[in-house]
């Protein structure tokens, strides 16, 4: 049998759920047991090792994904831990954009939380690999085989029931594991680091008999080999069970279920094993693939050193005024001193040093291979997104999807001397946070900052504060509202003036129609017999384009129109591009006031868990705000209500909440569409 390869031995995990399922409880204790920390932080004291930042030690919550790297039955694994909380979802977004698997960590009481959901589909997207850890079983309240009931309803995935509970009453006694058909007791002493391998209490025998029958049977269904050996009544080794559950797991067939509680210290080194033992290496995923920008073909570039670089930076982040770049290196390799191609950028970019992350601690590296994820310093012109390659081998790689923000809020300096600082922070905010917006408007001298929640913004201006030394204002938040059109107009317009010595003319015929929510502003080219040269469609495309950043209702971007260039008239050493651009924007300017302006809000899917005595209250409430219920989901003590309400309304709700269920309901919300106000 061949040795494993560096690649081989490489696992590049991220670890999502919603917010409270225990995520960076379930990372503090992975990096305690592999030894990689002498000491297990609690979120609750404001001391895990990954939420470093002081905003996240006061809230207890996870704002920024923080990468480490740990060892484990000589393995190296890449760990992203990421947030939980709807507003910094592009953390989720970009890291599973550059990772091969993902630990998806359920709440036991909860179950398949609104964010649980979010994540997953996130990962579905990216096609993503998963297994799951069903935490908190130690809870009042607990419910595996509920949570996996559903799992198996929310999901279009097989949930593949690895371990069961333990369970005397509602005490959480330990886990049997059904491939080894043994029971795992942890020593409490040792602070879970000890553990032993049992016999199965008798009184569980036949229980775990039926469920490592229907383990078989769901591999049977997924995987040929088992499925032989299944039919032919032939005795499966547990070897072959692990080597199936990777195959099948590696094709998103299945997802291994475990249990645990990683407050107490029980079920983790199992989640360990279970990512070295099923989850695929770099040389298990597909070949990325990109376009050349040459030639605009696509390519792919297999997961090894010897192939040409291509990378993609994911995150960039602020460091005592340093910017440092996260990559992942999907072939090739990064050397210090060396020079990388910015295929998006079209630059040339220096490597200044190379380092391997510990959430806000570093170890520097000379150089980086294939299936690292790794921190740049010293690359200017890259930012979220970008890729990274060979100049001699070109490549442009699939960049990330970015949200558009939904609440804005102004902000002011409150001393001269302050004003500088303040636009330096924030150019620096908006290099680390693809979905902070800033801009400057002139009419009320007002910086506006956007962002994807009220939180997001309050974090934003922390940091203003507390990083940056920028005292600073800040205004209500306010709702970024969006324009579009109500009926089809064909408007005409042309431009005709001599400026200086030089005639401009320009001649252009608009239809303009309402397009469906959500399609954004469409630009079709109709002419065909050459009436306006071809020369001239860019700078009319471009003309609409700035027109539609502001309506005519109250200056709000434009958007689901679909505008159809239908024609016009070209006048030999008279017609320019200043000409066709202003005749396009007047034209969208003019056509807009004349076909039924519409005003859009943003509308929001709002997500609340409340237990069930209050839940009359809760869906008064959302009424009252102008909501929608769309689906009330009961589960036992505790109920699940979807709505659908406009975010104007959603100001200062969580306050109404938390007064209306005592305190004990939880929310949240992300952006669903925009709509008639």
């Amino acid at each position: 049998m061949a040795a494993p390869t560096r690649l081989s031995k490489i696992r590049n995990i991220g670890i999502v759920a919603h917010i409270d399922a225990g995520k960076t409880t379930v990372t503090e204790r992975l990096l305690f047991y592999t030894g990689k920390t002498y000491k297990m932080g609690e979120v609750h004291d404001g001391e895990a090792v990954m939420d470093w930042m002081p905003q996240e030690q006061e809230r207890g919550i996870t704002i920024t994904s923080a990468v480490t790297t740990c060892q484990w039955k000589n393995r190296e694994i890449h760990i992203i831990d990421t947030p939980g909380h709807v507003d910094f979802t592009i953390e989720v977004e970009r890291s599973l954009r550059v990772l091969d698997s993902v630990l998806v960590v359920f709440c036991a009481v909860g179950g398949v939380e609104p964010q649980s959901e979010t994540v997953w589909h996130q990962a579905d997207k990216y096609r993503v690999p998963k297994i799951a850890f069903i935490n908190k079983m130690d809870r009042v309240g607990a419910d595996y085989f509920g949570t996996v009931k559903m799992m198996r309803e929310r999901f279009s995935s097989v949930p593949l029931l690895i371990q069961i509970p333990v369970m005397e009453g509602d005490v959480f006694k330990g886990v049997i594991d059904l491939i080894t058909e043994k029971m795992i007791v942890w020593d409490d002493d040792s602070l879970g680091l000890k553990y032993d391998l049992v016999n199965v209490p008798p009184e569980w025998g036949q229980r775990v008999e039926e469920y490592r029958e229907k383990l078989i049977e769901t591999l049977a269904e997924a995987d040929d080999h088992i499925a032989e050996k299944y039919l032919d009544g032939d005795d499966i080794e547990e070897k072959e069970i692990v080597d199936a559950i990777r195959r099948t797991t590696i094709l998103l067939k299945v997802v291994p279920v475990l249990c645990g509680t990683a407050l107490r210290n029980v079920g983790i080194q199992p989640i360990l094993d279970a990512v070295v033992n099923f989850l695929p290496s770099p040389e298990d995923v597909p070949p990325i693939e990109g376009v050349n920008p040459e030639n605009k073909e696509r390519e792919k570039r297999i997961s090894s050193n010897k192939e040409p670089l291509s990378a993609l930076a994911f995150k960039i982040m602020m460091d005592e005024g340093r910017k440092i770049t996260y990559v992942r290196i999907y072939s090739g390799q990064m050397k210090v001193g060396g020079e990388v191609y910015n295929s998006s950028s079209q630059k040339k970019e220096k490597i200044s040093r190379l380092l391997k992350m510990h959430a806000n601690k570093r170890e520097r590296v000379n150089e980086a291979g294939a299936g690292n994820i790794i921190a740049v310093v010293g690359l200017k012109n890259t930012t979220t997104g970008d890729t990274l390659c060979d100049e001699s081998h070109p490549i442009v790689l699939e960049p990330i999807d970015f949200y558009e923000p939904v609440i804005s809020q102004a902000i002011e300096a409150k001393t001269p001397q302050d004003q500088d600082k303040l636009a330096t922070a924030l150019a620096k905010l908006v290099d680390e946070d693809p979905t902070l917006k800033v801009k400057y408007e002139d009419e009320t001298a007002q910086t506006i900052i956007s962002g994807m929640g009220e939180l997001h913004l309050e974090i934003v201006t922390d940091r203003l504060i507390r990083e940056f030394h920028t005292n600073v204002n800040v205004g209500k938040p306010k709702v970024v509202y969006r324009e579009t059109i109500g009926k089809k107009v064909e408007i005409e317009r042309v431009f005709k003036k001599d400026l200086g010595d030089k005639k401009h003319f320009g001649h252009v015929i608009l239809s303009m129609e309402p397009g469906e929510r959500g399609s954004g502003l469409q630009l079709i080219n109709d002419i065909e017999d050459g009436t306006i040269p071809e020369g001239f469609y860019p700078v009319i495309k471009e003309g609409i384009s700035d027109a539609a950043l502001s309506g005519c209702i109250s200056g709000y971007p434009v958007t689901d129109i679909t505008v159809t260039l239908k024609g016009g008239s070209f006048i030999e050493g008279e017609s320019t591009e200043l000409g066709y651009r202003i005749a396009a924007s007047t034209a969208f300017n003019d056509g807009c006031s004349d076909a039924e302006p519409i005003l859009l809000e943003p509308v929001m899917r709002v997500d609340i868990i409340t237990p069930s005595e209050f839940m009359g209250d809760v869906i008064g409430n959302i009424n009252s705000r102008r909501g929608e219920v769309e689906k009330i989901n009961p589960k036992g003590p505790i109920s699940e209500i979807k709505a659908k309400v406009p975010l104007k309304q959603m100001f200062g709700y969580s306050t109404d909440l938390r007064s209306a269920t005592q305190g004990r309901a939880t929310f949240s919300m992300q952006f669903l569409k925009y709509d008639k106000s």
